[in-house]
This record gives C-alpha cells, sequence and structure tokens, in this order.
C-alpha cells in the first residue's frame, strides 16, 4: 500500500522538483517556480481540512475530477480558477509528484504565452533593456 500524504511530505515531494521554491506569505506557505504559484494549502472554508489547492488547466481539472473524484474535487470559491483541490489524505506520494510536474509544465506554458502575447503588443520586443 502507499503511504498517503500530508502538508508537511508535500514539501518534501515538492523538493524533487527543479526550479521549485517554498514561499512564505501572510496566510502561509506555497510551492512556486519562477516566481508563479503551483500549489499551496487550501485556506477557503469551502475547503475540506488537509486539502491543497494546485494550478492545472481547467482541461485537466474535468479529466482528473471525472477519473478520481474522491481524490480530486472543486468548490465554488475555487471554480472560476485554473486549479483543482486535492484531498491529500486519498493521494499518494507518487500521484502527488505526477500533479506537482503537470502543474509546473501549465505554469511554464502560461508564463511563455503572457510573455509572447505581450511582445506581441509591444511590435515584437520584449520590453526587456
Amino acid at each position: 500500500m502507499s503511504v498517503k500524504v500530508n502538508l508537511d511530505r508535500v514539501l518534501q515531494i515538492a523538493r524533487e522538483l527543479p526550479d521549485v521554491k517554498v514561499s512564505d506569505g501572510r496566510v502561509g506557505w506555497s510551492l512556486k517556480s519562477g516566481g508563479q504559484m503551483l500549489a499551496c494549502p487550501a485556506i477557503h472554508k469551502s475547503a475540506e481540512p488537509g486539502s491543497l489547492v494546485v494550478k492545472i488547466s481547467l482541461s485537466e481539472r474535468e479529466e482528473l475530477i471525472s477519473a478520481q473524484g474522491d481524490i480530486y474535487y472543486l468548490t465554488e470559491h475555487y471554480a472560476p480558477y485554473p486549479s483543482v483541490l486535492v484531498r491529500l489524505a486519498k493521494i499518494d506520494r507518487e500521484s502527488l509528484l505526477a500533479l506537482l510536474k503537470r502543474a509546473q509544465a501549465f505554469v511554464s506554458r502560461s508564463r511563455s504565452a503572457g510573455r509572447g502575447g505581450a511582445r506581441a503588443r509591444r511590435g515584437g520586443r520584449s520590453g526587456r533593456r
């Protein structure tokens, strides 16, 4: 049987990913890659205790919830955001590591698309000098 995950183990697992940093904020910690948030404890009252919110595309979120609704879920509060809630007591280490890698790829794609859009608006220049 696989060992289930808690918030402390999330931090240990995240150390295996390149370019992932733990950032402390006024309401707790978050995992960031390239300055963009990947995941953090779900602190809104609508989330179940022991849940993690992970940034991921809306289409990937739907797939995860459809396939494994006992692990992945959503509340009305989080619905507008490209993220999924994870019941840490139900997910194993390998699945969480794979999800964090997907989140890192999503954030990286989003960051690249944002920069490309900014360059296009400025006539192809990056704006950095």
